[in-house]
């Protein structure tokens, strides 16, 4: 039975690809920060009859993280990392000029220095796992320049960077950036409350996107979710 750490996993992207991880038979270490949730989560999966480990806390915090790759190791070992977990910087988002440094730190140490903690600390037994991969959740705001998502926007730049460079040092690991696009998600209401998100796709449909790069195990790389549904994307 392979095995996943998902952060960010109690609602949104987190949530909805562990639940179909959970139908394809994976063990889950299941992170989030408010354990009633991740809680009510972990029950849910875990009566469709997957294992789930469920490990609240806050993954800028190395001891969280080591629980979490504990966690994997007594589910008997770890295939996949999926990096979800994210923090915007301010809630709603701001300007450049009115962003402090504390929120710019906040969206880096979040979203890329806690990113790399997790694989650092993973890294033995994904190496071990002979198919281990890594699924970094980027942004289009890393690659564009949208108005008030300049910190949010720099962070997933870097964590795209931090992925690029891990596949090149880590050939035997698929490393994957992946820009699901938009979401009607708990996060965007937080970045643009006044925006009305009912039109967006919910998270639950860009999950075949990920599961597609599960099965063809392409190249490492940045890849958008509707790249990944392509009938001609090969494994490389």
């Amino acid at each position: 039975m392979p095995v996943a750490i998902i952060t960010g996993a109690s609602k949104g992207l987190g949530r909805a690809l562990a639940a179909a991880l959970a139908e394809r038979g994976w063990g889950l270490v299941l992170e989030a920060r408010t354990a009633a949730v991740l809680d009510e989560a972990a029950r849910d999966l875990a009566g469709r009859g997957a294992r789930v480990e469920a490990v609240a806390g806050d993954v800028t915090d190395a001891g969280h993280r080591a629980e979490l790759v504990a966690a994997a190791g007594r589910l008997g070992g770890l295939d996949l990392l999926v990096n979800n977990a994210s923090a915007l910087g301010a809630e709603p988002l701001v300007r450049l000029e009115e962003l402090t440094p504390d929120g710019l730190r906040l969206a880096l140490e979040t979203n890329v220095v806690a990113a790399l903690g997790l694989i650092r600390e993973a890294l033995p037994l994904l190496r071990a796992s002979g198919a281990g991969a890594v699924v970094d959740v980027s942004s289009d705001a890393a690659v564009e320049a949208y108005e008030t998502w300049g910190g949010y926007g720099a962070s997933k730049a870097a964590l795209d960077q931090l992925s690029a460079v891990l596949a090149v040092e880590e050939p035997g690991i698929r490393v994957w950036a992946v820009d699901p696009g938009d979401m009607r998600t708990d996060l965007y209401r937080a970045a643009v409350p006044v925006d009305d998100a009912s039109g967006r796709p919910s998270p639950e449909t860009v999950v075949p996107a990920f599961l597609r790069l599960l099965d063809a195990r392409p190249a490492s790389g940045r890849y958008a979710a509707p790249s990944l549904l392509d009938a001609r994307l090969d494994a490389r």
